[in-house]
């Protein structure tokens, strides 16, 4: 397991204090290569124009000292602020080892910002395959970046890309818990896991219903954190360590990035890091179902009812809308407690992908005002989400003539809009909750963004709890 979370969950960041023979970066923000005069020698200038590097946003080029060195370092840094949050990253990605810094006068936000792209450009997925050995360039943040922030956005940026990009094989429910299990012991948090048939007698009959096909034992796993009379927040996330569909079985195509599945787990584990490392002044609880969605004899059924654990009664529908079924009854929970906010995350549906994209999360609340603070946090730290509506009219659509409602609704139109409205059957009592649809998943590659696992909206979804509740 190890190898999945440290021990420890602070990260080597290649950046250095030291400016020592540092090799200045200078950024073409507009102007092109004519908004450089006066800030680079001459002869960079027309190294640069006899290349035809034109500076376009995300190109760089490595212009040569006078004694045959690296000199300097030209970057098409563009809009990258304003539309690609990881802009630096490509940089730190493609220059050889040695020690920069941005020449470019930046402000707090900004420097910020670079920082956290030339971290996140040297992330990978290296467990099962060897580096390359290659040294990290190093960075001399430049001033006015807060530190503390990057260190701990990229800690749990790249804690989420690992737990998802680990195969279902070396990641189960067990692996899922025990992954939790040591975030909670870094920040001393205190860590109850239910597991398998205790689950019924504990009051969680929908989670073990989806998990108990398995070999793997389904859990339920809940953290808690910080002052009782704080702010109470809490954080739910789909613990799916691998979906087959069920009976309901899915073709290979769709069952091929399963193991990303439980992306709603790691992200709200990675958002509790955050706000954990960051001491805010909040009563944090953290419920996580974990479950592995198999197929055996005694699998959950097409036409099967379930009671759950708020009492109402579920037939399902389609096994391979499960996630639903989990979070329902940690949503219940979470529900009883009436917390000031209640966040659940999840890859949901491949209806918000469809809508959205992979890279714009749904968002729904019945909170306007809640959903307008989160939509602001999300453009300014260029993490934005996309707020889709609960059309109440859908809701019937989740009537069942034997039950009190369906897991899924009849026809698949608004997938993703009725999977919410299931939900919010299960949340009553607490008036501020919002529900995230996220990908999890990066399908081409980008800045600080390689293909495979992404987190999404925890920059946003922290500051946003860090203006609310961190004085």
């Amino acid at each position: 397991m190890s190898e999945i979370i440290p021990a420890t969950l602070a990260l080597p960041l290649p950046l250095i204090a030291s400016r020592d023979q540092a090799v200045p970066i200078h950024c073409i923000v507009k102007g092109g290569l004519d908004g450089l005069i006066d800030k680079v020698p001459p002869a960079a200038l027309r190294f640069a124009r006899a290349t035809g590097f034109d500076g376009k946003p995300g190109s760089h080029l490595l212009v040569p000292a006078a004694d045959g060195g690296l000199g300097l370092v030209l970057f098409g840094m563009g809009g990258a602020f304003e539309s690609e949050p990881y802009g630096f990253g490509a940089l730190s990605a493609a220059l050889p080892p040695g020690t920069y810094e941005i020449a470019t006068p930046l402000g707090p936000i900004e420097a910020t910002a670079a920082t956290l792209g030339w971290v996140m450009g040297r992330y990978g997925f290296r467990r099962y395959k060897d580096d390359d050995g290659k040294p990290a360039p190093l960075l001399v943040p430049p001033v006015g970046a807060d530190l503390d922030q990057v260190r701990r956005t990229a800690e749990a940026v790249f804690l989420i890309r690992d737990l998802v990009n680990t195969p279902a094989s070396d990641l189960g429910p067990a692996e899922l818990a025990e992954a939790a299990l040591r975030v909670a012991t870094v920040h001393d948090a205190r860590i109850n896991i239910i597991v398998g048939d205790d689950l019924i007698e504990a009051g969680y009959p929908m989670v073990h219903a989806v998990g108990r096909a398995s070999e793997r034992s389904p859990r339920l796993i809940d953290m808690t954190w910080g002052e009782a009379g704080l702010p109470r927040i809490t954080l739910v996330g789909k613990g799916v360590c691998f979906d087959t569909g069920g009976l309901n079985l899915k073709t290979g195509s769709y069952m091929a990035l399963m193991k990303k599945d439980m992306g709603g787990a790691a992200h709200v584990l990675g958002l509790a890091h955050m706000i954990m490392d960051a001491g805010l002044p909040v009563r944090l609880r953290v419920l996580i179902p974990a479950v592995e969605n198999a197929v055996s004899g005694n699998a959950m059924r097409p036409g099967d009812v379930l009671t759950s654990r708020k009492g109402l009664t579920v037939e399902i529908g389609d096994t391979d809308a499960e996630g639903r079924l989990i979070l329902a009854d940690a949503l219940a929970e979470a529900d009883e407690d009436r917390p000031d906010l209640l966040i659940d995350m999840a890859t949901l549906t491949g209806a918000a992908r469809v809508a959205l994209g992979p890279d714009l999360p749904a968002m729904f609340t019945p909170d306007d005002e809640l959903a307008a603070a989160i939509s602001d946090a999300g453009l300014d730290q260029r993490d934005p989400v996309w707020r889709l509506p609960l059309w109440a009219p859908y809701d019937k659509w989740l009537d069942s003539r034997v039950a009190d409602l369906n897991n899924v609704s009849d026809g698949g139109m608004a997938g993703a809009v009725t999977a919410a409205l299931f939900l919010k059957r299960f949340v009553t009592e607490t008036p501020s909750w919002v529900h995230f649809d996220v990908f999890a998943w990066a399908p081409k590659p980008g800045p600080g963004r390689p293909v495979g696992a992404e987190a999404y909206a925890i920059r946003a979804l922290y500051a946003l709890i860090a203006d609310r509740f961190g004085a």
